[in-house]
């Protein structure tokens, strides 16, 4: 039986807990957790969606009940196809975090694993995500691969 499981609208506290987590690994990022509380009534309402392009998948805390482990979320989005991917199903993991206490177990892949498959089943031909250095040989080792991408963002 795996310890990994499809995160619930209870769980989105803790979802929000472990999203910090990573939010604070990165260079650069907010410490401020003032937003939770407006982020918690949408997350909590796509964690109920089991049919929608929202998915996250959890590993809980063995020795601390209602508490999580480790966090992988992604979605599927639709954009016009092309070669390698003529459908335009497009998966994109954005939170993968474990807690500082958890870490070194092998719950990150367990979730990764998950979230794939989760993809795969609704037919995404490809998946993206944006690798901590940390992170890099675990994306790795499950097939990601570096791809040139200027990538620029404008914040509204």
């Amino acid at each position: 039986m795996s310890l990994v499981r499809r995160a619930t609208p209870a769980d989105a506290p803790e979802v929000l807990r472990l999203r910090q987590v990573m939010i604070d690994a990165l260079p650069g990022g907010d410490t401020s957790t003032g937003w939770h509380a407006l982020a918690l009534p949408g997350l909590t309402e796509r964690l109920g969606e089991a049919d929608g392009d929202f998915a996250a998948f959890v590993v809980d805390r063995p020795d601390r009940p209602g508490a999580l482990a480790a966090l992988v979320a992604g979605t599927i989005d639709y954009r016009i196809g092309k070669a390698g991917n003529p459908h335009g199903r497009c998966g994109y993991v954005f939170s993968v975090a474990t807690d500082p206490r958890a870490r070194r177990r092998g719950y990150a892949r367990a979730c990764m694993e998950e979230l794939l498959a989760w993809f795969r089943e609704r037919g995404a031909g490809q998946v993206m995500l944006t690798a901590s250095a940390e992170a890099e040989p675990l994306y790795a080792a499950l097939g990601f691969t570096h791809k040139p991408d200027p990538t620029m963002m404008l914040t509204l």
